[in-house]
């Protein structure tokens, strides 16, 4: 196997991150609030906010500056946290979510997330890189390839059956926009274990989903060992590796 350096222009990590997201019929964006979370011990006091936060009947955001995010639309909560280089005990998300269901217990959940996604930087001067991936190195060849009138447009759906639950795990073809104006072009690996919430009393619920969102870090790490070891050691392997050299 050759050995591969990435491009000094490409980011030297992954982009990585997880999501939890609850579902329930008595969640509402008005109810997400920067006063709310402090107030209300869910958030730190100390947590310092990166933008100012957006609160309306459709959609509420709350974005800190530890690059953990809350977006809450009618039914739905998301926290969503960039983990890249942090260790699994710095990873704040699956804390919150236990201390929002504990302060609403009564939002009639029924379903969680945990969503972790992945974007691994390809190349900056192959802009298909990404669609080279899923289509030469995950589909093989075919004169499926070559149909229709414009560029072929790549991803693809997987779902997997394991122990802690399915993932549901989709590849496509991303974009990274640097600072400097460099567009680089990625792959974006999402996953979901999707878990729902069957007991119709409200502390039966609130129970099921807190062994649920116990499955976090085996989730992540199940979805990493898939991904880097099962999808990019393929690529690294490959004699014509779509990881750039110099």
């Amino acid at each position: 196997m050759n050995t591969q350096i990435r491009n000094p222009n490409i980011p030297n990590e992954d982009i990585e991150e997880i999501g939890f997201a609850l579902v329930g019929n008595n969640l509402n964006p008005m109810m997400l609030t920067y006063e709310f979370l402090t107030s209300s011990g869910i958030v730190p006091r100390d947590w310092e906010l990166s933008k100012q936060p957006v609160t309306s009947q459709r959609m509420s955001q709350i974005n800190f500056q530890n690059g953990l995010s809350i977006v809450a639309q009618p039914g739905t909560v998301n926290f969503v946290e960039g983990i890249a280089g942090k260790k699994v005990q710095d990873i704040k998300g699956a804390n919150l979510v236990l201390e929002y269901v504990d302060k609403l217990p009564h939002a009639e959940y029924q379903r969680l997330g945990i969503n972790p996604k992945i974007i691994v930087p390809l190349s900056d001067t192959d802009p298909n890189a990404g669609k080279t991936f899923i289509v030469d190195v995950l589909l093989g060849s075919g004169s499926w390839k070559n149909f229709g009138q414009g560029p072929l447009q790549a991803g693809i759906n997987l779902s997997y059956q394991l122990e802690q639950g399915v993932l549901n795990l989709s590849i496509n073809e991303a974009k990274i926009q640097l600072p400097n104006k460099l567009t680089i072009s990625s792959l974006l690996f999402s996953g979901n274990f999707n878990y729902e919430l069957s007991s119709d009393d409200d502390q039966s619920k609130i129970t099921l989903l807190k062994q649920q969102l116990n499955l976090w870090q085996e989730n992540l790490t199940t979805f990493r060992e898939i991904v880097k070891q099962k999808f990019l050691q393929q690529a690294t392997s490959s004699q014509d590796s779509l990881f750039p050299s110099i």
